[in-house]
């Protein structure tokens, strides 16, 4: 253990460990040839912090995912020339502005002309890396560190969250996310309950045949609408074998419908609506201006009520 206030590194023993780091944090950066001819601006979008550093430049996402989604739309909310997204498997197909086009996957770059698969080139300003983020554990021995793309279901553990071969190391927060912050708190008590004797470990081999079969289950997924289903399905499990305290995961389920729903109506408009909580029953109150038109990005303006420009 490093402690980084005082710099002193120690070791101690514990019965358990858990392993809550690690995803989300290390950039996923693919290498094109002629990347590093560039004459522009390259970065992930792990950097990306303020869309007016490309007010009025030519910009090439790379990605498409939320990351392309929101970024690309910060971009043209704050003032970009163009925006093109190149993608590897399909197009998002999102009703963009004028200045938006989506192109296949990069094949070459040269200085600040890039080329695509569909034989189209453009010139660009900066390219922006939307592709995600790769599991990283560097300080975990092979024996312990979990290797595996970003998916909903993670091989090697059990329910999500323990080490097959080890059980007295845990994971909490490897699937790819639709619930976030409910699925994390709810692996957490599982583990805890894991921890104090109160959930049982079955034998190794019926641990391997549970994770086989949600990996069948994922495997099946065709869409978005699945994938939701799939993990709300997951969240319930979880909650069937602790204390959590419950909650209407069919109802958070059509929520992401309804929100899968407008950006598809609306990409640009979308922020604009309001949703219900299902904990509290309570809709979220509009902002007091529509997304594109609130420009500054402050806590004081966010929470400003006496703002009278409603949102559409």
């Amino acid at each position: 253990i490093h402690d980084l206030v005082n710099d002193k590194v120690f070791s101690e023993i514990f019965d358990y460990v858990i392993c809550a780091g690690g995803h989300f944090s290390y950039p996923n950066v693919p290498d094109f040839e002629g990347i590093r001819t560039f004459s522009g601006r390259v970065l992930h979008a792990h950097d990306f912090r303020d869309a007016l550093e490309f007010k009025d430049k030519d910009v090439l996402l790379v990605g498409t995912s939320y990351s392309a989604e929101d970024i690309g739309s910060q971009l043209y909310k704050y003032g970009a020339k163009t925006i093109t997204i190149s993608y590897r498997t399909a197009p998002m197909n999102f009703k963009w502005p004028s200045n938006w086009k989506e192109v296949p996957l990069i094949t070459k770059i040269d200085k600040s002309t890039v080329y695509f698969k569909d034989g189209t080139s453009g010139k660009f300003d900066a390219i922006l890396l939307c592709t995600g983020y790769r599991h990283h554990f560097p300080y975990l021995p092979d024996n312990l560190r979990l290797k595996t793309d970003n998916r909903l279901w993670p091989l090697s553990l059990y329910k999500g969250v323990v080490w097959e071969n080890n059980p007295k190391f845990m994971y909490i927060g490897m699937q790819d996310q639709y619930y976030t912050f409910n699925m994390f708190d709810v692996q957490a008590w599982l583990a805890r309950d894991i921890i104090k004797g109160r959930f049982p470990l079955p034998s190794l081999e019926e641990m391997k045949a549970d994770n086989m079969k949600w990996r069948e289950m994922e495997d099946k997924i065709q869409n978005p609408h699945d994938a939701v289903v799939f993990q709300g399905e997951y969240v319930k499990q979880l909650m069937s074998y602790t204390d959590y305290p419950n909650f209407d995961i069919d109802a958070v389920n059509e929520e992401f419908f309804k929100w899968k729903q407008d950006k598809k109506d609306d990409i640009m408009g979308f922020r604009n609506r309001a949703y219900k909580s299902v904990i509290t029953g309570t809709t979220a109150p509009s902002h007091h201006t529509s997304w594109l038109e609130a420009m500054d990005d402050s806590i004081e303006s966010y929470l400003d009520t006496n703002n009278k420009k409603a949102a559409l």
